[in-house]
């Protein structure tokens, strides 16, 4: 659906998510998020972020023209994913993408959405899929990069990416910061674990010949791909030495890498240099990650001064979005 954005960098990696809508989704793993004397928690985890900058479309706006950011594409928080079929999470995400739908209607172009979709019922996902894809200013979708151990290349998020194909809509990834033992202590679980699970599916899509499936596939994965840029020559090597590893793709690895786009959120100059060297030309989109306490607070002028002008920082977003 055609949507007239303002001229200017487009952040397409930003977090926006309605104070009715804190209970979260039922099931949701966390449990729901709560304001705390003005800040934000998941459960009894600090966020680290005022609770206003969540929900404040005047707050977002405000960080956008300082920052110098044109528009900025806003996705729910990865912990308001839908991720069961208990009852009420087709409520929880109609209202979700209704919310979305009024801000990005009443935004003077400030603004775009990537929805929600109930991802483990895929006759819910169609139906809300194509829901999405008749709303202006919706221009796609986000999603986890794993549910319930499956990820890209299995059912049933390869087939809410076919049909996002289908109707038009990008794809955003985004992971979320699973719990586990081993990364229980000093915020491993988003240090570590959130690279390690966007590496993991852009394994299963270009190992797992999702690209040669969904030619059309439009798809985003944030935080610079995660470890996934540097994980590629061994990828490579792999798929030469295995049968195993190139069964399901015809093409080795750094080809498949070259088609996805990913976001500038590295926090690193070299990480960013090894970034561009694998990236295909003009797949590298701004993000920021706002209002998380990992964003990038400056990612316009972070990615000028790496060698990104401010130009494409636009016409790509566009090219990745449709527009």
């Amino acid at each position: 659906m055609t949507v007239t954005l303002r001229p200017g960098p487009i952040d397409v990696h930003a977090h926006w998510l309605p104070r009715e809508l804190f209970n979260l989704p039922p099931g949701a793993p966390f449990g729901g998020i709560t304001d705390r004397d003005g800040r934000l928690f998941l459960g009894e985890v600090p966020l680290s972020i005022e609770t206003r900058l969540m929900s404040d479309v005047a707050a977002i706006r405000a960080d956008m023209e300082r920052a110098r950011i044109g528009s900025r594409v806003l996705s729910a928080p990865p912990f308001a994913f839908a991720l069961g079929t208990e009852a009420g999470t087709d409520e929880y995400v109609s209202a979700f993408n209704d919310g979305l739908a009024r801000v990005v209607g009443d935004g003077d172009g400030w603004f775009a959405g990537f929805g929600c979709v109930s991802l483990a019922d895929p006759d819910a996902a169609a139906a809300q899929l194509r829901t999405l894809a008749g709303t202006p200013g919706l221009l796609g979708v986000a999603l986890p990069p794993l549910l319930h151990g499956t990820s890209l290349d299995s059912e049933p998020l390869e087939g809410v990416l076919r049909q996002a194909a289908e109707f038009g809509l990008a794809v955003l990834v985004h992971p979320m910061q699973l719990p586990a033992p081993s990364l229980a202590k000093h915020y491993l679980a988003n240090l570590i674990g959130n690279p390690v699970e966007t590496a993991t599916a852009i394994a299963s899509v270009v190992l797992g010949g999702v690209q040669e499936r969904i030619p059309s596939l439009r798809i985003c994965f944030v935080h610079g791909g995660g470890c996934a840029p540097d994980l590629l020559g061994r990828w490579s090597h792999a798929w030469h030495a295995r049968p195993d590893v190139r069964s399901a793709s015809s093409r080795p690895p750094e080809e498949g890498f070259r088609e996805l786009w990913l976001d500038t959120v590295t926090h690193d100059d070299d990480a960013f240099a090894l970034l561009t060297a694998k990236a295909g030309a003009g797949r590298i989109l701004l993000g920021s990650d706002y209002p998380f306490d990992m964003a990038d607070p400056d990612p316009v002028r972070h990615t000028v001064d790496r060698g990104i002008p401010p130009h494409r920082l636009e016409d790509d977003a566009r090219h990745f979005l449709g527009l």
